[in-house]
């Protein structure tokens, strides 16, 4: 089955990857010496991935993108602010099937920071402001380095195992990795800018690592017997109504700041967005074996964030109302968002 056959049926190759993933570890779960080297193989692949972000993130492109003061304050505050408390009246409202592990894989989806691909992408696609979301999926990234561990370790107490022992592991696998990137940027940076496609599966398939580890731990737990039809149906209306609720409080602040549509749509979609790539590395850092279950939510959330903004950003390019003032051609078409959302 190749990817063009499953692109022409409107089929998300990698989120096709992540869901024979979690099947893959539902069947086959990695146990015993297989599980002690898949985790190991999953440090070394977080701690790639998080050089990898150093060493692409261009230092003065974000220093640039400061003049975009109220955006950025505005997604910062949706992301570590609204969403944190939008999270705790979840976990005291939502219906009866989600489980008290569902429940804290929801509160943890909504610490985790904006993502900058998809963001930027729908941006450009809906004729927003694209250096802005560029900048604000950046600060937010880079926020959520520090912001994300302690908010879990303040609310979510004993399930984030946060001791000092923690903050040293997320300083040793997140921290420094990027660091080391940004500071081997200059020699690396062209060379990583150059081949962005062969680095692709070293990205994704990182990823794939680590939901493929956590998945097995959740199998050998026998946590599957806990994510009930029910369950389940209850945790999509719970993330919809989330997604729905981000929105619309990032359209209100924008138009309350005064901001124009671009900056509006940017906010929109960055306000609303959740990274998968930064949320899942975290979650295996900070809930270790308990994580399978843990980031189940993250992960629906991430599939629908992609398809409710690919219908707004198309609404937004076609029609007045919402959308925003006509796009600059030298931005990012559609050609270009489809590439970035598979990327």
């Amino acid at each position: 089955m190749s990817l063009q056959w499953l692109r022409r049926r409107g089929v998300d190759p990698y989120m096709a990857a992540l869901a024979g993933t979690v099947g893959l570890a539902a069947l086959f779960p990695a146990t015993g010496s297989a599980a002690r080297a898949a985790a190991v193989a999953c440090d070394v692949a977080v701690a790639l991935l998080f050089f990898l972000y150093g060493a692409r993130l261009s230092t003065r492109e974000t220093l640039a993108g400061l003049r975009h003061v109220r955006l950025h304050g505005l997604v910062l505050a949706c992301t570590f602010v609204l969403f944190p408390l939008l999270g705790l009246a979840t976990a005291l409202l939502t219906p009866a099937p989600l489980t008290d592990q569902l429940r804290t894989g929801v509160l943890f989806l909504c610490l985790v920071p904006s993502t900058v691909q998809s963001s930027v992408a729908l941006t450009g696609a809906a004729g927003g402001d694209v250096p802005a979301a560029i900048c604000a999926g950046t600060y937010s990234s880079l926020a959520g380095l520090v912001l994300t561990p302690l908010l879990a370790a303040w609310l979510l107490g004993s399930h984030a195992a946060l001791s000092a022992d923690g903050l040293l592991r997320i300083a040793a696998q997140l921290l420094a990795p990027f660091v080391l990137g940004q500071v081997l940027r200059q020699w690396i940076g062209g060379f990583l800018g150059r081949h962005k496609r062969l680095l692709t599966p070293v990205d994704r398939g990182s990823i794939l690592l680590v939901v493929y580890t956590a998945f097995s731990a959740a199998t050998a737990q026998g946590i599957w017997r806990l994510a009930t039809p029910g369950a389940l149906l209850g945790l999509a209306g719970v993330l919809l109504a989330l997604l729905a609720a981000s929105l619309a409080a990032a359209r209100l602040g924008a138009r309350a700041l005064g901001l124009g549509r671009p900056a509006v749509v940017a906010a929109m979609l960055c306000g609303s967005q959740k990274s998968l790539a930064n949320g899942l590395p975290m979650a295996t850092v900070l809930f270790g074996a308990e994580a399978g279950l843990m980031v189940l939510p993250l992960m629906l959330y991430h599939q629908l964030q992609l398809v409710v903004g690919t219908v707004l950003a198309t609404r937004w390019s076609r029609g007045p109302g919402e959308a925003p003032a006509p796009r600059d051609p030298a931005q990012t078409g559609p050609e270009q968002t489809a590439s970035a959302l598979r990327g």
